[in-house]
Formats: structure tokens, sequence, C-alpha cells
């Protein structure tokens, strides 16, 4: 396949046409906020909101998950535009979840942090009235602590269990501010047939998958 050459943030970059945006401008050192983003998946989730980048010629701004590359693109990923929507994603987030960095698992690995730094926002933004679901927290498993209230609903735990585990153990329940990562029969998820998995901490984005042994823990899913 002939290479096909793009410009992101005015670096020109070889790539293969059809390829996704996001994935080339990770892969070449230009960060594009994301937290539901899987190499693996079959197709993009597209769920948070966060990628949102500019592309010339288009009136609006794109997320670069679902964006494939084309020959001649020019993409600005800090358009005025683009951080609007994205800024307004990331404080919509926020604003369902409980900022307590100093006591979480993830804290230092945490792709929330990672995004704030990013956009400019601080983590405890007041932008928006907090409603924090005040679920309790499930501590039943071996390997890791869940905790419900800092899922952000990027579907990669659901994912992990369904497609790549095989397990069907996890999956979504209820609607709107109620959504939330389940077990099936709504049993604890530490109780769950993905009880020993550390998979679960290793691609969750944030702190809801937390390791009762933190150096057991590496990244996936990037």
């Amino acid at each position: 396949m002939k290479p096909i050459y793009i410009f992101i943030d005015g670096k020109e970059i070889e790539c293969f046409e059809d390829q996704p945006l996001l994935w080339v401008a990770l892969d070449h050192g230009i960060y594009i906020p994301n937290l539901c983003a899987l190499r693996e998946r079959a197709e993009p989730y597209g769920a948070c909101r966060l990628c949102y980048v500019e592309s010339e010629g288009e009136d609006r701004p794109v997320t670069a998950c679902t964006t494939k590359v084309r020959k001649g693109m020019v993409i600005n990923t800090k358009g005025p535009k683009a951080l609007r929507l994205a800024r307004t994603a990331f404080e919509l987030i926020l604003s369902n979840h409980p900022v307590n960095c100093a006591h979480c698992l993830k804290s230092g690995s945490c792709e929330l942090q990672r995004i704030a730094r990013h956009l400019g926002i601080k983590l405890n933004s007041k932008k928006y009235k907090k409603f924090i679901k005040d679920l309790p927290v499930d501590e039943t498993s071996p390997i890791f602590i869940y905790d419900p209230n800092k899922c952000v609903l990027c579907g990669k735990c659901v994912w992990l269990c369904q497609e790549k585990l095989h397990t069907g153990t996890l999956g979504f329940a209820y609607r709107g501010f109620y959504r939330r990562v389940t077990a099936f029969g709504d049993e604890p998820v530490g109780l769950s047939d993905c009880r020993d998995k550390i998979e679960l901490v290793e691609i969750c984005p944030v702190g809801a998958f937390g390791a009762k042994d933190r150096q057991r823990i590496k990244r996936i899913g990037g």
C-alpha cells in the first residue's frame, strides 16, 4: 500500500489511507484527548466526545476516532471550535465524577488528570453543578476495588469482558444519569466471573477499577 501525507498542527505526517486519524496523531506524538478509544475495537465507540479536531474544508469539528485520513488532509487539534467542544464535554464528565485524587488508586496514571492538563481545566471545575451517584464501593474482588461512582462510561471494561475475555460478565444497565456498568444479575463485580481479572484495572482509564496491589498493573488498550 502506497503511503500518503497529511498535516497535523503544521507537521507533515506519513500514513496510509483510511487509518483512523486519532491513532495516526497519537503514533506521531500528537496528543488528542480520549477516554473510550481502543485500537482493537472493530468500530470506534465514540462515546466520550473528547477527541474533536478541526479539519480544513469541514464546517464543523470532527471526532478524530471516527475520521479516516485521506491524502492532503490539514488537521488542527488546537482550533478554538474543537477545544470549546472538548472542554464542554470534559466539564460535563467532571460534573458526575468525584474528585479525590489524593486518595485514588489511579492517581498519577489517570487519564482525567492528563486531559485536564492538556485542556487547561481544573479537575475541581465548578462550571456545572455536581451530580454524584453515591453508589457503594465494591471491594469483594481479591484483585481490584471497583468504584462505580468514578466510572466515565467509556465501555472499555465491557468490551474487554465481552469481546476479548469472552466472559460476557459485564454490561451496561439503566439509562441517563443512572446508567452504569453491572455484572450479570446485578451481582457485585468483585464476585463475578471477572473477579480475578487484573486486565480490568489495566484497561480502565480512570479510578473506577483500582488494583489492590498497584505494582501488578500495566496500562493496556492505547
